[in-house]
């Protein structure tokens, strides 16, 4: 039995019969990791409080090797985000920070880059910027670190130049099509603002895209695209989007992946 210690970050968790819980984790070191807290649900559970949602901490777990689940054995907090837990808004968007990257990664797949993303990203939604725009600078470069990057330079058909008419990004193609070419059933149309935009965020430093100036529409454009761009590319929309959508936190207009073979 291997015994192994990381910094992570708690991504979901559940009950598991009367006093145990199944935690998921995204770690620096081993990528997502899903672990079985014995006894973490009993009132003097020497993990009290340190298992919410959202908290960065020192995961301490053992794996024997012969399962996909490991033993967690202690979880001690660096980081306990308070402030985004407490703010519905703050709360929904690191919530679907963490869904995306429980659902675009593979068990124990490490990405050290994609980590710290999520705790940088997570230190900015406890700040003064505005939600919306941690999570947009979030999705821009976490479809870079996943291998998703779309080509937002020419046509992918016809190897147009950008900007043209008609533009859509297509996410099976792998970026932007030209509206002579046609969109594919993954396209999701995008002006040329929010394309220029895009380019421009892709090379800021993290601190510039916090506050660099965006039109409320352009963002709001270019959130909502980046949104239906995970949400297609998991195959299903996201559940805390969904959330924030029924409690007027989201934002408008959030694609839907479209039906695919056995959907409706």
């Amino acid at each position: 039995m291997a015994l192994f210690r990381t910094r992570a970050v708690v991504v979901s968790r559940r009950a598991l019969g009367e006093q145990d819980r199944l935690v998921e984790f995204y770690s620096r070191d081993h990528g997502k990791v899903r672990g079985v807290a014995k006894s973490a649900r009993r009132p003097r559970s020497r993990f009290v409080a340190a298992l919410e949602p959202l908290t960065l901490g020192e995961l301490v777990f053992f794996d024997t090797g012969r399962s996909e689940l490991v033993r967690v054995d202690h979880f001690d907090i660096v980081r306990p985000f308070v402030a985004v837990r407490e703010d519905l808004g703050r709360l929904g968007r690191g919530a679907w920070m963490c869904e995306m990257l429980s659902r675009l990664s593979a068990d124990r797949d490490p990405h050290p880059a994609l980590f710290g993303l999520l705790v940088r990203s997570l230190r900015g939604l406890e700040g003064e910027t505005a939600p919306e725009r941690v999570a947009l600078c979030f999705a821009a470069r976490a479809l870079d670190l996943l291998g998703h990057r779309p080509r937002l330079d020419r046509c992918l058909e016809c190897g147009r130049p950008f900007p043209f008419p008609g533009a859509t990004l297509d996410t099976e193609a792998g970026g932007l099509v030209c509206g002579a070419c046609g969109a594919g059933e993954q396209a999701l149309p995008i002006s040329g603002t929010a394309v220029t935009t895009l380019l421009r965020l892709r090379g800021m430093r993290w601190e510039d895209g916090l506050t660099f100036g965006v039109r409320r529409e352009i963002e709001r454009e270019l959130s909502d695209t980046l949104d239906g761009v995970l949400a297609r590319l998991v195959g299903a929309s996201s559940r805390s989007l969904r959330f924030l959508g029924q409690t007027g936190r989201g934002l408008a207009g959030v694609a839907e992946p479209p039906p695919g073979p056995g959907r409706a």
